[in-house]
């Protein structure tokens, strides 16, 4: 906090609690009358010949309860922040606090995963109680990208199937999960109308698309031709001459039914002209390496499921 707001602070409080001892010492004492002719208690005002007014100060427990309370600030401002930048002579701070509470849970959370230190995706797959585990961890993880049954979204992979972009074998899964992935697909637009024309990108689209659709190939042969040139010079490097993909690189393969942006011309022309730019981040120093092959393992279970059969 800085030396002006620091200020600004004690000054309210300050402010707050002498206000408060002024205005206890006000209402406890009997106030003078307002009209001569008033007994003690009275204000002198009557109205409709019947209702006055009385002037009574408040009850002794009352008030003294309220200077308890103010005691009681002041006490709570010398141990602990509160006053400004000063920090309290008990030295409190709510980071430490955090950290400490932290730590505990840790403790007993590593009771729980000490069992399954270590082994493998294939082993953590076969054990019940680990894919509970796992579970877990997927939810509290992982589920708001890949969705709480693991199904993925625009953008983010289904983890349930038998695509995988940087490879399905457990060893790739593990390796995802414990340090994260960095995909990158280039803004490719201007390249490609440079070399084929205006509607270059639709071209590619097209080429790609017909992969899967032969009917595309046949009614739109010159937008097709033109896309496998365009293709061969450019997007191969990546995605194979094939368009089979490379794990190695994350190049997804062009040749299947799933696509993770949508199937459609126009979300492959949104890919070419700004390009796609996906992370999967690094679990392992977020919540552990053995919390991450439990997760891990509950994945696999889901694409594999074969080998997960105990």
């Amino acid at each position: 906090m800085s030396a002006p707001w620091s200020w600004y602070v004690i000054a309210l409080v300050v402010l707050n609690v002498v206000g408060c001892l002024v205005l206890l010492w006000r209402t406890s004492r009997k106030q003078p009358n307002a009209e001569p002719g008033a007994s003690p208690q009275q204000t002198g005002h009557v109205w409709d010949g019947d209702l006055t007014e009385y002037d009574k100060p408040l009850p002794r427990w009352w008030i003294n309860l309220f200077y308890i309370t103010i005691v009681f600030t002041v006490v709570y401002l010398v141990l602990f922040p509160g006053f400004g930048s000063f920090k309290g002579t008990g030295n409190w701070s709510s980071v430490r606090e955090h950290d400490a509470d932290r730590a505990a849970a840790e403790q007993k959370l590593a009771v729980t995963f000490a069992p399954y230190e270590g082994k493998s995706l294939e082993a953590l797959a076969q054990d019940p109680r680990a894919l509970q585990l796992g579970r877990s961890v997927f939810s509290n993880n992982c589920a708001t990208c890949h969705g709480s049954l693991a199904r993925g979204a625009i953008g983010y992979p289904d983890l349930t199937d038998d695509v995988w972009q940087w490879g399905g074998r457990p060893a790739d899964i593990l390796e995802t999960v414990l340090h994260g992935r960095k995909a990158q697909m280039p803004v490719w637009g201007p390249t490609l109308r440079s070399m084929g024309g205006e509607f270059a990108t639709d071209d590619v689209a097209f080429y790609v698309l017909s992969k899967t659709d032969p009917v595309l190939e046949k009614t739109n042969e010159a937008s097709v031709a033109n896309g496998a040139k365009l293709y061969a010079g450019i997007c191969a490097a990546c995605h194979g001459a094939d368009a089979r993909g490379n794990t190695q690189l994350g190049a997804p393969d062009l040749t299947d039914n799933y696509w993770m942006y949508g199937r459609s011309r126009a979300a492959i022309r949104a890919g070419l002209e700004q390009g796609r730019n996906g992370a999967m981040p690094a679990h392992a120093p977020l919540i552990g390496e053995t919390r991450t092959r439990l997760a891990g393992a509950w994945v696999l279970s889901l694409s594999h499921p074969a080998e997960a059969a105990p």
